[in-house]
Protein backbone atom coordinates (compact mmCIF):
# COMPACT_ATOMS: atom_id res chain seq x y z
CA UNK A 1 0.00 0.00 0.00
CA UNK A 2 1.51 3.00 -1.06
CA UNK A 3 1.84 5.85 2.08
CA UNK A 4 -0.64 8.40 2.48
CA UNK A 5 -0.16 11.66 0.73
CA UNK A 6 -1.68 14.45 3.13
CA UNK A 7 -2.91 18.16 2.08
CA UNK A 8 -3.02 20.71 5.06
CA UNK A 9 -6.90 22.46 4.83
CA UNK A 10 -6.76 26.86 4.90
CA UNK A 11 -8.46 26.43 8.15
CA UNK A 12 -5.85 24.38 10.07
CA UNK A 13 -5.31 26.90 12.38
CA UNK A 14 -8.90 28.40 13.05
CA UNK A 15 -9.60 28.22 17.28
CA UNK A 16 -12.75 27.54 16.68
CA UNK A 17 -12.12 24.39 14.91
CA UNK A 18 -9.57 23.31 17.26
CA UNK A 19 -11.67 24.26 20.25
CA UNK A 20 -14.51 22.23 19.18
CA UNK A 21 -12.24 19.34 18.22
CA UNK A 22 -10.75 19.47 21.53
CA UNK A 23 -14.62 19.69 23.59
CA UNK A 24 -14.91 16.34 21.02
CA UNK A 25 -11.80 14.55 22.28
CA UNK A 26 -13.05 15.11 25.92
CA UNK A 27 -16.28 13.78 25.39
CA UNK A 28 -14.16 10.81 23.19
CA UNK A 29 -12.66 9.91 26.57
CA UNK A 30 -14.96 10.22 29.06
CA UNK A 31 -17.24 7.63 26.54
CA UNK A 32 -14.09 5.23 25.96
CA UNK A 33 -13.30 6.02 22.22
CA UNK A 34 -10.18 6.07 20.70
CA UNK A 35 -11.45 7.96 17.95
CA UNK A 36 -14.74 8.71 15.54
CA UNK A 37 -15.69 8.19 12.31
CA UNK A 38 -17.95 10.76 10.54
CA UNK A 39 -19.40 10.46 7.57
CA UNK A 40 -22.67 13.05 8.24
CA UNK A 41 -22.09 16.24 6.20
CA UNK A 42 -23.22 18.81 9.35
CA UNK A 43 -21.13 16.54 11.39
CA UNK A 44 -18.39 17.18 9.57
CA UNK A 45 -18.70 20.66 8.49
CA UNK A 46 -19.21 21.00 12.66
CA UNK A 47 -15.59 19.58 13.46
CA UNK A 48 -13.76 20.24 10.42
CA UNK A 49 -15.37 22.69 8.55
CA UNK A 50 -16.70 21.03 5.62
CA UNK A 51 -19.21 18.19 5.18
CA UNK A 52 -19.78 17.10 1.60
CA UNK A 53 -21.28 13.59 0.41
CA UNK A 54 -18.85 10.24 -0.06
CA UNK A 55 -16.55 12.13 2.45
CA UNK A 56 -15.41 11.06 5.75
CA UNK A 57 -13.77 12.75 8.97
CA UNK A 58 -11.54 10.89 11.60
CA UNK A 59 -10.83 12.67 15.07
CA UNK A 60 -8.51 10.78 17.22
CA UNK A 61 -8.26 10.87 20.91
CA UNK A 62 -5.36 12.54 20.41
CA UNK A 63 -7.25 15.33 18.84
CA UNK A 64 -5.72 14.88 15.02
CA UNK A 65 -7.83 14.84 12.31
CA UNK A 66 -8.25 13.68 9.00
CA UNK A 67 -11.01 14.23 5.69
CA UNK A 68 -11.11 11.72 2.87
CA UNK A 69 -12.63 12.93 -0.53
CA UNK A 70 -13.02 11.93 -4.03
CA UNK A 71 -10.03 13.11 -5.96
CA UNK A 72 -12.13 15.31 -7.98
CA UNK A 73 -13.04 17.42 -4.71
CA UNK A 74 -9.53 17.54 -3.08
CA UNK A 75 -8.41 21.31 -3.79
CA UNK A 76 -11.95 22.60 -3.14
CA UNK A 77 -12.41 20.59 -0.39
CA UNK A 78 -8.31 22.38 1.16
CA UNK A 79 -9.95 25.66 0.90
CA UNK A 80 -12.63 25.05 3.20
CA UNK A 81 -11.10 22.30 5.68
CA UNK A 82 -9.89 22.69 9.25
CA UNK A 83 -7.63 19.14 8.89
CA UNK A 84 -4.22 18.67 8.74
CA UNK A 85 -4.48 15.83 6.90
CA UNK A 86 -6.54 15.98 3.41
CA UNK A 87 -6.32 13.36 0.75
CA UNK A 88 -8.64 12.29 -2.03
CA UNK A 89 -9.58 8.83 -2.93
CA UNK A 90 -10.20 7.17 -6.14
CA UNK A 91 -13.33 4.88 -5.39
CA UNK A 92 -14.94 3.10 -2.87
CA UNK A 93 -12.11 0.68 -2.55
CA UNK A 94 -9.84 3.64 -2.51
CA UNK A 95 -11.65 4.97 0.73
CA UNK A 96 -11.51 0.98 2.53
CA UNK A 97 -7.80 1.18 1.70
CA UNK A 98 -7.50 4.50 3.05
CA UNK A 99 -9.50 3.82 5.92
CA UNK A 100 -7.31 1.22 7.09
CA UNK A 101 -4.12 3.18 6.77
CA UNK A 102 -5.27 5.64 8.77
CA UNK A 103 -6.00 3.36 11.63
CA UNK A 104 -2.55 2.09 11.75
CA UNK A 105 -1.17 5.56 11.55
CA UNK A 106 -2.95 6.14 14.77
CA UNK A 107 -1.68 2.50 16.33
CA UNK A 108 -5.54 1.62 16.15
CA UNK A 109 -5.05 -2.16 15.92
CA UNK A 110 -7.64 -2.71 18.05
CA UNK A 111 -9.87 -0.60 20.22
CA UNK A 112 -12.96 1.18 20.16
CA UNK A 113 -14.44 3.70 17.10
CA UNK A 114 -17.23 6.01 16.96
CA UNK A 115 -19.37 5.96 14.51
CA UNK A 116 -23.34 7.74 13.29
CA UNK A 117 -25.83 4.54 14.19
CA UNK A 118 -28.19 7.46 13.38
CA UNK A 119 -27.07 8.55 10.08
CA UNK A 120 -25.63 5.09 8.51
CA UNK A 121 -26.97 3.00 6.11
CA UNK A 122 -26.65 -0.72 7.10
CA UNK A 123 -24.86 -1.26 3.91
CA UNK A 124 -22.13 1.25 5.08
CA UNK A 125 -21.55 0.44 8.31
CA UNK A 126 -21.19 -3.05 7.24
CA UNK A 127 -19.00 -1.58 4.23
CA UNK A 128 -16.55 0.18 7.17
CA UNK A 129 -16.49 -3.01 8.75
CA UNK A 130 -14.50 -4.76 5.98
CA UNK A 131 -11.33 -6.60 6.58
CA UNK A 132 -9.85 -3.98 4.02
CA UNK A 133 -11.42 -0.79 5.90
CA UNK A 134 -10.24 -1.71 9.91
CA UNK A 135 -8.33 -4.91 11.81
CA UNK A 136 -10.40 -7.30 13.30
CA UNK A 137 -10.32 -6.20 16.76
CA UNK A 138 -11.39 -2.62 16.11
CA UNK A 139 -14.62 -2.28 16.95
CA UNK A 140 -17.13 0.45 16.28
CA UNK A 141 -19.46 2.21 19.05
CA UNK A 142 -22.30 4.67 18.48
CA UNK A 143 -20.95 8.19 18.44
CA UNK A 144 -24.81 9.79 18.36
CA UNK A 145 -24.60 11.06 22.07
CA UNK A 146 -20.93 12.54 21.21
CA UNK A 147 -22.10 14.75 18.53
CA UNK A 148 -25.67 15.68 20.20
CA UNK A 149 -23.77 16.75 23.33
CA UNK A 150 -21.25 19.01 20.66
CA UNK A 151 -23.67 20.84 18.63
CA UNK A 152 -26.19 21.02 20.99
CA UNK A 153 -25.57 24.33 22.44
CA UNK A 154 -24.78 27.30 19.91
CA UNK A 155 -22.10 29.70 20.35
CA UNK A 156 -22.53 33.24 19.13
CA UNK A 157 -21.30 32.89 15.67
CA UNK A 158 -23.32 30.12 15.23
CA UNK A 159 -26.65 31.84 16.32
CA UNK A 160 -25.40 35.24 14.33
CA UNK A 161 -25.68 32.38 11.17
CA UNK A 162 -29.36 31.27 12.65
CA UNK A 163 -30.60 35.03 12.54
CA UNK A 164 -28.88 35.41 9.07
CA UNK A 165 -30.78 32.41 7.78
CA UNK A 166 -34.01 34.13 9.44
CA UNK A 167 -33.57 37.39 7.35
CA UNK A 168 -33.30 35.19 4.56
CA UNK A 169 -36.95 33.25 5.89
CA UNK A 170 -38.67 36.24 6.50
CA UNK A 171 -38.04 37.63 2.81
CA UNK A 172 -38.94 34.53 1.11
CA UNK A 173 -42.14 33.78 3.46
CA UNK A 174 -43.06 37.56 2.05
CA UNK A 175 -42.27 36.84 -1.61
CA UNK A 176 -44.33 33.53 -1.23
CA UNK A 177 -47.50 35.11 0.39
CA UNK A 178 -47.79 37.89 -2.48
CA UNK A 179 -47.91 35.23 -4.93
CA UNK A 180 -50.69 34.07 -3.76
CA UNK A 181 -53.79 34.06 -5.59
CA UNK A 182 -56.68 32.48 -7.14
CA UNK A 183 -55.48 30.20 -10.13
CA UNK A 184 -51.90 30.13 -9.20
CA UNK A 185 -50.23 26.33 -8.75
CA UNK A 186 -48.60 25.63 -5.61
CA UNK A 187 -45.11 25.01 -7.09
CA UNK A 188 -45.51 28.23 -8.55
CA UNK A 189 -45.80 29.61 -5.04
CA UNK A 190 -42.81 27.75 -4.19
CA UNK A 191 -41.28 28.88 -6.76
CA UNK A 192 -41.22 32.51 -5.62
CA UNK A 193 -40.18 31.80 -2.16
CA UNK A 194 -36.72 29.35 -3.17
CA UNK A 195 -35.99 32.02 -5.74
CA UNK A 196 -35.65 34.34 -3.10
CA UNK A 197 -34.15 32.23 -0.90
CA UNK A 198 -31.18 32.05 -3.64
CA UNK A 199 -31.47 35.38 -4.61
CA UNK A 200 -30.09 36.27 -0.84
CA UNK A 201 -27.71 33.74 -0.08
CA UNK A 202 -28.86 30.52 0.64
CA UNK A 203 -26.57 27.98 -0.92
CA UNK A 204 -29.70 25.53 -0.17
CA UNK A 205 -33.03 24.91 1.76
CA UNK A 206 -34.88 21.54 3.02
CA UNK A 207 -38.11 20.68 1.15
CA UNK A 208 -40.39 23.55 0.82
CA UNK A 209 -44.18 22.90 1.75
CA UNK A 210 -46.56 24.77 0.05
CA UNK A 211 -49.91 23.41 1.05
CA UNK A 212 -53.25 25.09 0.06
CA UNK A 213 -57.29 24.15 0.41
CA UNK A 214 -57.67 20.45 2.34
CA UNK A 215 -53.89 19.79 1.45
CA UNK A 216 -53.32 22.38 4.53
CA UNK A 217 -54.85 19.69 6.52
CA UNK A 218 -51.51 17.28 5.77
CA UNK A 219 -48.80 17.02 8.23
CA UNK A 220 -45.86 17.32 5.89
CA UNK A 221 -47.37 19.42 2.92
CA UNK A 222 -45.46 18.96 -0.14
CA UNK A 223 -45.82 21.21 -2.87
CA UNK A 224 -48.60 19.68 -5.38
CA UNK A 225 -49.34 21.38 -8.95
CA UNK A 226 -53.21 21.99 -7.43
CA UNK A 227 -54.09 25.67 -7.81
CA UNK A 228 -55.32 27.79 -5.26
CA UNK A 229 -58.85 28.60 -5.16
CA UNK A 230 -60.85 31.57 -3.23
CA UNK A 231 -61.39 31.11 0.61
CA UNK A 232 -58.35 28.66 0.57
CA UNK A 233 -55.75 28.73 3.08
CA UNK A 234 -52.52 27.95 2.04
CA UNK A 235 -50.14 26.53 4.42
CA UNK A 236 -46.23 27.66 3.95
CA UNK A 237 -43.26 26.27 5.43
CA UNK A 238 -39.62 27.14 4.30
CA UNK A 239 -36.13 25.80 5.67
CA UNK A 240 -33.31 28.08 4.05
CA UNK A 241 -29.65 26.80 4.48
CA UNK A 242 -26.80 30.38 4.67
CA UNK A 243 -23.35 29.64 5.39
CA UNK A 244 -24.68 25.58 6.48
CA UNK A 245 -27.77 27.04 8.88
CA UNK A 246 -31.04 26.66 8.80
CA UNK A 247 -34.25 28.65 10.02
CA UNK A 248 -37.66 27.36 10.16
CA UNK A 249 -40.62 29.60 9.00
CA UNK A 250 -43.91 28.22 8.79
CA UNK A 251 -47.29 30.81 8.16
CA UNK A 252 -50.81 30.01 7.02
CA UNK A 253 -52.61 32.92 4.97
CA UNK A 254 -56.11 32.76 3.88
CA UNK A 255 -57.15 33.62 -0.45
CA UNK A 256 -59.62 35.86 0.71
CA UNK A 257 -61.90 36.04 3.89
CA UNK A 258 -61.77 33.24 5.78
CA UNK A 259 -64.64 31.75 7.06
CA UNK A 260 -65.69 31.72 11.13
CA UNK A 261 -64.43 28.44 11.54
CA UNK A 262 -60.65 28.86 9.98
CA UNK A 263 -60.57 31.95 11.65
CA UNK A 264 -61.17 30.63 15.22
CA UNK A 265 -58.62 27.60 14.60
CA UNK A 266 -56.19 30.00 13.42
CA UNK A 267 -56.71 32.14 16.50
CA UNK A 268 -56.41 29.70 18.73
CA UNK A 269 -53.52 27.74 17.18
CA UNK A 270 -51.54 31.17 17.45
CA UNK A 271 -52.26 32.04 20.81
CA UNK A 272 -50.67 28.52 21.64
CA UNK A 273 -47.63 29.09 19.74
CA UNK A 274 -47.17 32.63 21.17
CA UNK A 275 -47.73 31.37 25.10
CA UNK A 276 -45.07 28.69 24.12
CA UNK A 277 -42.82 30.75 22.63
CA UNK A 278 -42.92 33.71 25.43
CA UNK A 279 -42.67 30.69 27.92
CA UNK A 280 -38.88 29.87 26.21
CA UNK A 281 -36.16 30.72 28.85
CA UNK A 282 -33.27 29.20 30.53
CA UNK A 283 -34.50 25.93 32.91
CA UNK A 284 -37.87 25.97 30.93
CA UNK A 285 -38.22 22.20 29.95
CA UNK A 286 -39.91 21.44 26.45
CA UNK A 287 -42.20 19.52 28.28
CA UNK A 288 -43.58 22.50 30.24
CA UNK A 289 -43.93 24.30 26.61
CA UNK A 290 -45.55 21.01 25.05
CA UNK A 291 -47.90 21.33 27.58
CA UNK A 292 -48.48 25.33 27.18
CA UNK A 293 -49.65 24.03 24.03
CA UNK A 294 -51.86 21.31 24.72
CA UNK A 295 -53.48 22.60 27.37
CA UNK A 296 -55.00 25.36 25.10
CA UNK A 297 -56.62 23.34 22.33
CA UNK A 298 -58.24 21.20 24.98
CA UNK A 299 -59.82 23.63 26.55
CA UNK A 300 -60.73 25.45 23.30
CA UNK A 301 -61.79 21.85 22.10
CA UNK A 302 -58.85 21.47 20.01
CA UNK A 303 -57.29 18.57 20.93
CA UNK A 304 -58.31 15.98 18.97
CA UNK A 305 -57.06 17.91 15.87
CA UNK A 306 -53.70 18.56 17.02
CA UNK A 307 -50.45 16.28 16.00
CA UNK A 308 -47.43 16.58 17.61
CA UNK A 309 -44.33 17.39 18.74
CA UNK A 310 -45.01 20.75 17.71
CA UNK A 311 -41.20 21.58 19.36
CA UNK A 312 -37.57 20.79 17.29
CA UNK A 313 -34.21 21.96 17.83
CA UNK A 314 -32.61 23.94 14.65
CA UNK A 315 -29.21 24.45 13.53
CA UNK A 316 -26.85 22.60 11.03
CA UNK A 317 -30.22 20.69 10.32
CA UNK A 318 -33.53 22.37 10.24
CA UNK A 319 -34.50 19.38 12.87
CA UNK A 320 -32.25 18.71 15.41
CA UNK A 321 -31.66 18.44 19.03
CA UNK A 322 -32.95 19.20 21.52
CA UNK A 323 -36.13 17.16 20.80
CA UNK A 324 -39.20 15.94 22.72
CA UNK A 325 -38.71 12.62 24.48
CA UNK A 326 -41.21 10.46 21.87
CA UNK A 327 -39.51 12.28 18.90
CA UNK A 328 -35.95 12.27 20.11
CA UNK A 329 -36.63 7.97 20.44
CA UNK A 330 -37.78 8.36 16.88
CA UNK A 331 -34.43 9.68 16.00
CA UNK A 332 -32.63 7.30 18.05
CA UNK A 333 -31.93 10.45 20.06
CA UNK A 334 -31.73 11.17 24.10
CA UNK A 335 -34.30 13.61 25.09
CA UNK A 336 -33.19 16.93 26.10
CA UNK A 337 -35.74 18.54 28.03
CA UNK A 338 -33.99 21.47 29.80
CA UNK A 339 -33.80 24.94 27.89
CA UNK A 340 -30.28 26.48 28.14
CA UNK A 341 -28.66 29.45 26.88
CA UNK A 342 -27.70 29.01 22.96
CA UNK A 343 -29.94 26.13 22.37
CA UNK A 344 -32.00 27.11 19.50
CA UNK A 345 -35.91 26.24 18.93
CA UNK A 346 -38.12 25.67 16.28
CA UNK A 347 -41.95 26.32 18.02
CA UNK A 348 -44.87 25.62 16.16
CA UNK A 349 -43.36 22.00 14.09
CA UNK A 350 -46.82 20.46 13.59
CA UNK A 351 -50.29 22.01 13.35
CA UNK A 352 -54.09 21.94 13.95
CA UNK A 353 -55.71 19.16 11.12
CA UNK A 354 -59.26 19.34 10.59
CA UNK A 355 -59.63 17.63 7.43
CA UNK A 356 -61.44 19.90 5.37
CA UNK A 357 -57.68 22.60 6.48
CA UNK A 358 -54.89 22.89 8.95
CA UNK A 359 -53.34 25.32 10.74
CA UNK A 360 -50.01 26.31 11.50
CA UNK A 361 -47.45 28.75 12.31
CA UNK A 362 -44.02 28.07 13.16
CA UNK A 363 -40.48 30.44 14.57
CA UNK A 364 -36.95 29.91 15.08
CA UNK A 365 -36.54 30.73 18.47
CA UNK A 366 -32.80 31.28 20.38
CA UNK A 367 -32.68 30.50 24.25
CA UNK A 368 -31.07 33.41 25.96
CA UNK A 369 -29.29 34.25 29.36
CA UNK A 370 -32.53 35.80 30.27
CA UNK A 371 -35.50 34.92 28.09
CA UNK A 372 -35.28 34.49 24.68
CA UNK A 373 -34.73 36.21 20.80
CA UNK A 374 -37.17 35.25 18.18
CA UNK A 375 -35.05 35.41 15.58
CA UNK A 376 -38.11 34.94 12.44
CA UNK A 377 -40.58 37.80 13.17
CA UNK A 378 -42.46 37.57 9.53
CA UNK A 379 -46.06 38.80 10.68
CA UNK A 380 -48.73 36.35 11.73
CA UNK A 381 -52.12 37.19 10.35
CA UNK A 382 -54.55 34.91 7.72
CA UNK A 383 -54.42 37.98 5.24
Amino acid sequence: MQEQKYSRGALAESKVFKERVKRACALMEGAGLDAILLTKPQNMMYLVGDGRLCAFAIVSKGCATYVGVPKTDLEDMKKSCASEHIFGFEDEVGMLHSLMQIWKELGLEKGKVGVENTFLKVSMLEMFKHPHAKPEKLEFADATPIMTDLRIIKSREEIKLIRKASRVADAAMDAAIKAIKPGVAETEIAAEAEYVMRKNGAEEFYRTYVASGPRSSIAHGLVSHRKVQRGDLVMIDLHPTVNAYHSDLCRTVCVGKASERKRRAFEVYLRAQREAVEAVAPGTTMTKLENLMHAIFEKEGYEEYFIGPPIHGVGLEFEEPPLPAGHAFFHGEEPKDELKPGMVLSIGNCGLYLGEFGVRVEDTVVVKDKGHEELTTYHRTLS
